[in-house]
């Protein structure tokens, strides 16, 4: 978890990477392999300071990180569009084009919930030190077809 503190000790942002439940496809992969972002939040107040990247940042450093697949699952139901003025689709475009500075990719797949709406998203991040075999294997989870 990465906390995003002013000067007050006021808590204005979050993140947090977890693995995924264990009821979850991409459990399936395999203990340790996969780490979802399960949150980045930026009070309102605080919005357009960059503290989503910064936030990011610190979530996605050290070298543990390049031993794993960063996964995150954007849900459009759970976006903040009347805080940000945002449509859907902007909302979207923004979080593509913040997670892809940290060398997230867009990635299809079959997950119901992300195939509800063509807004929601589903993106990734493959470490350097993630086998060819982890690699394939996450494409075959993609679509919940074997082997994996």
């Amino acid at each position: 978890m990465t906390l995003a503190v002013n000067g007050e000790d006021e808590i204005v942002g979050f993140g947090l990477l977890s693995p995924p439940e264990s009821d979850e496809r991409w459990a399936q992969l395999g203990e340790g392999a996969m780490v979802e972002v399960k949150a980045v939040e930026v009070s309102r107040r605080w919005r357009n300071g960059r503290l989503a990247k910064g936030i990011l940042s610190s979530l996605l450093s050290g070298s543990e990180i390049e031993k794993k697949i960063i996964y995150m699952v954007g849900y459009s139901w759970t976006w903040d569009l009347d805080g940000s003025g945002l449509s859907a689709q902007e909302y979207r475009n923004m979080l593509i084009r913040l997670f892809t500075e940290f060398d997230f990719q867009e990635f299809q797949t079959n997950e119901p919930n992300i195939c509800l709406k063509p807004e929601n998203l589903f993106m990734g991040r493959i470490g350097n030190a993630i086998s060819e075999k982890l690699q394939k294997d996450f494409k075959w989870l993609r679509f919940g077809v074997a082997p994996y």
